[in-house]
């Protein structure tokens, strides 16, 4: 009785700051409405006991209690999403206790290794069914903005190698590999000599295999390894969409690390996710409390001020940065209506609670792209103090 009675209390006080196309079922048949509206979403609570999580609908709170089954969540995952900001917005404070503990603290090459295997070993096929036709899991580049994914996709990866200015006979090191693409990518069309590392065995074995399916094992080497293991000096180094795993205390480490692997007259490109937060804190009203429970354990992110500063105690010099915020936003829309399309299909590929995990992650990331929660930054560098006389003048080479 106590708690259906906070129910009506704050569902009240809901309807009358908001008006949302929202239903709450309850376990004794009483419905709720949150305006005139048909419903896009439902929410069914079970039980009296899962009340708790509802009256506080923080997207950890409310995320968790989908996840774990404590409530039912029924409707399109975008849809799912802004809802649950708005009602977070309208009754929590945007961070207080969801923000999260000191950055970078208890890391090692054992708990980052079983963090990047949590999240990209769940299967091949999992992510083949989401993900474009070249398995690329990160920002695509849409240059005119009607693209399809695949199209988009390999665009992002010439846009990078345009970017690195990649010529015939350079080697490059891509530090977080995925399946292989971009690497197959500079050595089709440049016949550039490719490293791709990654942590991740799934990855490692399929990349192995697209090299071999696209005849490049004379040019390409896909290797299970810790960057900071790899050895030598490369002309060009990428790392696209690994840096979030690094912690914002170990960037300027990372960055040196690069510093050391590349060569003098080297270019170095990095493409990764940051925080709009100054303060580094994490995604507001505890979505990335959630992020790091169910998405990516121990992952970090640093705001852009904070990874500039990083690159240059690291030695490195940096030479363009571009936001493509938008382009992330984008993506992950599009991941999301795949992902929805192929919903069965993917049920029968992983476990209920991981299909819920990644529904509402995907969408979720759109959100917080749309929204500016988070961004995207592609950051061109080189060693820092070198001649200006091998920069280009101006950034015209890139779109060529």
């Amino acid at each position: 009785m106590f708690n259906q009675l906070r129910l009506n209390a704050w569902s009240m006080g809901v309807r009358n700051k908001l008006s949302l196309p929202l239903r709450v079922e309850l376990w004794n048949g009483q419905r709720v409405d949150f305006s005139a509206e048909t419903p896009r979403v439902t929410i069914r609570v079970p039980n009296a006991q899962a009340l708790r999580y509802l009256l506080s609908p923080s997207l950890y709170n409310l995320g968790r209690a989908y996840v774990e089954g404590a409530i039912e969540v029924h409707g399109r995952a975008a849809d799912m999403i802004a809802i649950v900001n708005a009602l977070a917005r309208a009754t929590l404070k945007r961070h207080g206790r969801f923000r999260l503990g000191l950055p970078g603290l208890g890391r090692s090459r054992s708990r980052d290794a079983a963090a990047v295997r949590y999240h990209y070993d769940v299967s091949n096929d999992f992510y083949g069914a989401w993900l474009d036709p070249g398995m690329v899991y990160s920002c695509a580049y849409f240059e005119d903005g009607n693209e399809d994914l695949a199209t988009a996709q390999r665009k992002k990866i010439d846009h990078i190698l345009n970017k690195i200015e990649l010529r015939p006979g350079h080697t490059l090191l891509d530090i977080g590999c995925g399946w292989g693409t971009l690497v197959i990518r500079a050595a089709q069309r440049y016949g550039a000599h490719c490293v791709g590392v990654t942590l991740s065995e799934n990855q490692t074995r399929l990349a192995r295999e697209q090299v071999e399916r696209a005849g490049m094992q004379h040019l390409v080497e896909i290797r299970l390894q810790d960057y900071r293991d790899v050895g030598g000096q490369f002309d060009r180094i990428t790392s696209v969409g690994m840096f979030e795993h690094v912690g914002v205390r170990n960037l300027p480490a990372y960055f040196a690390r690069i510093n050391a692997l590349l060569a003098p007259d080297g270019v170095a490109m990095n493409h990764g996710l940051t925080t709009t937060d100054v303060e580094c804190r994490a995604a507001p009203y505890g979505g990335g409390k959630f992020i790091q429970r169910y998405v990516f354990p121990h992952g970090e992110l640093a705001h852009l001020g904070a990874v500039v500063r990083a690159m240059q105690e690291g030695g490195l010099e940096v030479r363009d940065v571009e936001n493509l915020r938008r382009h992330y936003a984008r993506t992950c829309a599009l991941w999301t209506e795949n992902f929805e399309a192929h919903a069965e299909q993917i049920k029968l590929l992983t476990d209920p609670r991981r299909f819920r995990i990644w529904h509402v992650y995907l969408a979720g990331c759109a959100y917080a792209f749309k929204h500016d929660w988070i961004g995207l930054y592609q950051v061109v560098c080189g060693k820092a103090g070198r001649d200006p006389a091998t920069i280009p003048w101006s950034r015209r080479y890139m779109y060529s």
